[in-house]
């Protein structure tokens, strides 16, 4: 079975997949346009599946921000599955490579890695750390729009009290997401805030808390030690909390991603990333470089402007989006 029958089959059952199917297919028109174009370039060159072929592959992979790693052990499958099926047209190769990317996306675990994990009737707290200027405080807001949307009693934390305007925003935010703000003023203790918003949160029976945190400090340090000691008050008052770190990393700044969530994974146990602008850039291979290097689900994506944009991520919608034109070629 091709991943275009796999597809159909994991997607056909609702008209809400079709839906998620076409945003992917939409929100992933710059990167398939140049992946898919070069591609389909490099089959339409070359007859035969030979070593010249697969390193021009591994060119145009990592210049999608697959990543090197992960570009190599793609590579490696590819020479593997193509021996064992002795495959020598090059116009084979296309459906091989979808279905190993979501292979290597997905690894040993299981396809539930992308869900949010959420307490059942008590409060879980999402913890959402960032660096400035990645869409973090839209995040949560799109993000506390969508727990909203599901029958959630939500309640938001403005504990990024450094930056400027940073508290207004997520106000804002919380009135187009008909959601509690808890605050203070500006440069106070984040933590207190973190403090008073689960307060809040216990008082008003709230299903989900998601707190923001500072993106920038006068250094990396500064800034690893305030998101541990907001994660300490946390575990305090709520144990077995947060249930969620949620990293925010921009697609468009590719390898600078993969940086951030090293440094972020060091600090706060960083459970999920929130992959934003993912319409915004020709490297959205980045996803999987992210997945597979850190061993880090990417939990949402952003694939457009819009409130519902934020969207739960799925690897065989990814992958489809990578390749929607070339896919549906071969039907």
């Amino acid at each position: 079975m091709g991943f275009m029958d796999k597809f159909r089959n994991k997607f056909k059952q609702s008209e809400e997949k079709e839906e998620v199917s076409a945003k992917y297919k939409e929100g992933m028109k710059k990167t398939r346009s140049s992946f898919s174009g070069k591609i389909n370039n490099l089959i339409a060159r070359y007859r035969k599946v030979d070593e010249d072929f697969f390193e021009e592959l591994e060119e145009i992979l990592i210049s999608a921000d697959v990543g090197v790693m992960t570009v190599m052990d793609l590579i490696d499958e590819l020479k593997m599955e193509v021996k064992r099926q002795n495959i020598s047209d090059t116009k084979e190769v296309k459906d091989i490579i979808s279905e190993k990317l979501v292979e290597i996306y997905y690894g040993e675990a299981d396809e539930k890695i992308e869900e949010l994990h959420l307490e059942e009737g008590q409060l879980s707290i999402i913890l959402v750390v960032g660096v400035n200027g990645v869409g973090k405080t839209t995040s949560i807001g799109k993000l506390a729009h969508q727990l909203k949307q599901k029958g959630k009693n939500v309640v938001l934390a403005a504990g990024d009290t450094f930056r400027a305007g940073a508290i207004e925003q997520l106000e804002i935010w919380g009135e187009r997401a008909s959601v509690d703000v808890i605050k203070q003023n500006a440069g106070s203790d984040p933590a207190a805030v973190i403090f008073d918003g689960i307060k809040a949160a216990k008082s008003r029976n709230a299903d989900v808390l998601i707190c923001d945190t500072a993106g920038r400090l006068q250094n990396k340090v500064n800034l690893m030690n305030e998101l541990a000691k907001v994660k300490r008050v946390i575990e305090k008052e709520v144990p077995g909390a947060p249930h969620e770190v949620l990293l925010v990393l921009d697609a468009t700044t590719g390898q600078n991603a993969l940086t951030q969530a090293k440094t972020f994974s060091e600090a706060t146990d960083v459970s999920g990333i929130v992959l934003t602008k993912l319409d915004g850039t020709a490297k959205g291979g980045i996803v999987l470089a992210i997945r597979n290097e850190l061993q880090i689900p990417v939990k949402f994506v952003g694939l457009g402007e819009q409130m519902d944009d934020l969207r739960e991520f799925d690897a065989h919608a990814f992958v489809y989006g990578l390749f929607a034109d070339m896919l549906q070629e071969e039907e």
